[in-house]
């Protein structure tokens, strides 16, 4: 019988948060592939306009275990910096996960920075649990390698996304 298993990861930027928000989640269509083209080939939008059910296909770079992934978009909210998704094919599904939601927000942070919530919940298929921890340590750590990308970018292109 499977369960939900919650994941939170924090992360604090010198990066101001509209900034942040603009680039690593409104335009990451065209900023991922950018930045980090050895693991993101492309990203296109299968049905939807890009709010709130919008279905998004993800290509990996040639040579990944993961070719694919779709996802989709549940609530935007850009006056508040929320982003809600959810995972529904491929990617990190595989054997063990029914779907994964993520819920994003870019809080104000200190000196002008930002802080870099997301909440992770994991709908598992069963309770193999020492794979599925395993697995969601994997994804948060590749989540915090994406995000510190995005930052040193936006670091060395000051004007970009401004």
């Amino acid at each position: 019988m499977g369960s939900v298993i919650v994941d939170v990861l924090q992360i604090n930027s010198s990066i101001p948060p509209a900034r942040l928000f603009k680039s690593f989640i409104l335009d990451s269509d065209n900023l991922m592939p950018k930045v980090l083209p050895g693991f993101f080939k492309s990203f296109e939008t299968v049905h939807g306009d890009g709010g709130a059910g919008t279905v998004k296909l993800i290509t990996w770079a040639e040579g990944d275990q993961i070719k694919s992934a779709k996802h989709r978009t549940d609530e935007i909210d850009e006056a508040n910096r929320v982003f809600k998704y959810t995972l529904v094919e491929g990617g990190a599904l595989e054997d063990d996960f029914k779907l994964v939601s993520y819920d994003m927000k870019v809080e104000d942070g200190p000196d002008g920075g930002c802080v870099y919530k997301v909440t992770s919940k994991y709908h598992t298929k069963g309770d193999n649990h020492n794979v599925i921890q395993e697995k969601i340590k994997q994804g948060h750590e590749g989540a915090k390698a994406f995000f510190h990308a995005v930052e040193a970018y936006l670091q060395a292109n000051p004007n970009e996304y401004n």
